[in-house]
């Protein structure tokens, strides 16, 4: 049975016609910066409901402190106000527990799942990479967190083939769009990301997509959800963290082709 739905504060895209797909995108991203680039893609076969978290895109900052249950269920809320009363969840980063978490709370609206650049629990590793970030962030040094988000999430090749003067602008892109919302996202990823206890009751088609270069969220979490999902398939993309920039048309090729066939 499904929990009981909150009203749901989160602004939101909503784009497309055919059976629903509800977007769940990454910590100090937004559906525009994290799904932007494939939206039209995703669109073309799917009413897609892209809510931005708080803190992000079209929603204000929360006032309280974030939680995973909470969170999730004001994803699916946002697309049930927008007539979608069943849907696919496509989990970015931080939304692939976010996703997770929605499809074991409400097992009646969530029909499959695609998790890219996932992971289950944020181990050790991870654990000071998000420390580091946040630390950045507390410290009001945009600068140099923009330098540390661009080498920890793009890929070597895609940082290789990048000129010095692009780089300089990438680097003042970052630091000029950290959204304000970043360190409730982070404080929520360390305190309340944890959904290794929800795994083995997905029942629904799950596809993972390991982004295979990624220094951020690395392929060892990948195939972690990848094997504790009953029957899920898993997929990779030659990428960093940021597949929607180093691998768009390929990213949403996957999400499209998976959701099509699991429909079949």
């Amino acid at each position: 049975m499904s929990t009981a739905l909150p009203g749901s504060r989160l602004g939101r895209v909503v784009r497309g016609t055919g059976p629903g797909l509800l977007l769940a995108h990454g910590a100090g991203g937004g559906i525009d910066a994290n799904y932007g680039p494939i939206l039209d893609t995703l669109a073309a076969q799917h009413t897609v409901v892209g809510p931005d978290y708080p803190g992000t895109g079209r929603t204000p900052r929360a006032e309280a402190p974030l939680t995973l249950d909470g969170l999730a269920d004001e994803l699916v809320a946002t697309a049930v106000e927008e007539g979608v009363e069943t849907f696919a969840i496509a989990g970015y980063s931080l939304g692939v527990p976010v996703a997770i978490r929605a499809a074991t709370r409400h097992p009646d609206r969530v029909t499959a799942l695609v998790l890219t650049a996932g992971f289950a629990h944020p181990n050790p590793r991870f654990l000071l990479t998000v420390r580091i970030w946040r630390d950045l962030l507390r410290a009001n040094d945009p600068e140099n967190l923009a330098r540390f988000l661009a080498l920890i999430c793009l890929s070597t090749p895609a940082l290789d083939a990048t000129g010095q003067d692009d780089l300089d602008t990438t680097v003042k892109d970052i630091a000029a769009t950290i959204p304000p919302g970043t360190p409730d996202h982070l404080d929520l990823l360390v305190n309340h990301a944890d959904v290794r206890s929800d795994l083995a009751a997905i029942t629904v088609p799950t596809l993972v997509i390991s982004t295979t270069l990624d220094q951020l969220v690395t392929p060892y979490h990948h195939r972690q959800l990848a094997d504790a999902v009953p029957g899920a398939r898993y997929a990779e993309i030659p990428t960093g963290h940021l597949p929607f920039i180093e691998r768009p048309e390929q990213w949403g090729a996957l999400i499209r082709d998976f959701l099509r066939d699991s429909r079949a």
